[in-house]
């Protein structure tokens, strides 16, 4: 996605969460990332949205897809890039109402199924089905990481990949943190990337595309290939 274009998605979500945030409970929609995709700050707003635009660039060059999955899909911030770039996209969490609420600004396209993890967790999805999976800063929070991990892997076709991003929660980013506000404490996080990482490199081939920013980073992006069988 070239610079103008992303500019403009970005600008139209940020509208769409500012105006879904000046009508919802404080601190109801933080763990979904409203408030660093729309943060007044103008360095920690390009900081969360680069290494959005880093994946959608990735992504891209290997498109299309049959199926995608957008996994821990929060406010729904990847869907409309997502659903131009597969023929068959499904956006599951365990906490819809962020998408929902964000919908009623930019509703979902015709080819984005939602599914709620609470009654359809992944491991009921089918094995072997999606060419890729979009895991942006999600795998931080999961409780139990070797099995999800596993099971995702598990959802990829041959040859399909894994997308994830994470926070590396060193000193700079916990610094970074306190100034952004009381909304980003960071107490849903279980991990940093690099345990995420590890773990990922037990059961496939991790390709690095990106770390922000040397020498002390505070975002890396990578991605894991299925099986080629």
């Amino acid at each position: 996605m070239n610079s103008s274009s992303f500019n403009a998605y970005k600008t139209r979500y940020r509208s769409a969460i500012r105006h879904v945030l000046a009508d919802s409970e404080k601190g109801r929609l933080d763990e979904a990332g409203f408030s660093a995709y729309s943060h007044r700050s103008p360095l920690i707003n390009w900081l969360f949205w680069k290494r959005l635009h880093i994946a959608m660039n990735h992504i891209e060059r290997s498109a299309p897809y049959e199926n995608i999955l957008d996994f821990g899909c929060g406010s729904g911030v990847m869907l409309p890039f997502l659903a131009e770039q597969g023929k068959h996209v499904t956006a599951l969490d365990i906490d819809l109402h962020p998408l929902e609420q964000v919908r009623q600004h930019i509703p979902l396209a015709a080819n984005v199924q939602t599914l709620d993890a609470n009654q359809t967790p992944i491991s009921k999805l089918p094995q072997k089905s999606f060419d890729l999976i979009n895991a942006l800063d999600v795998l931080e929070h999961v409780d139990d990481l070797p099995q999800t991990l596993a099971q995702l892997m598990n959802l990829l076709k041959p040859n399909g990949q894994l997308v994830v991003s994470g926070p590396t929660e060193n000193f700079l980013y916990q610094i970074g943190r306190k100034i952004a506000g009381p909304e980003y404490s960071g107490a849903y996080h279980e991990r940093g990337i690099a345990e995420i990482k590890r773990e990922l490199k037990r059961l496939a081939r991790v390709e690095h595309i990106a770390t922000l920013y040397q020498p002390i980073p505070l975002f890396e992006v990578f991605a894991a290939r299925g099986s080629a069988r």
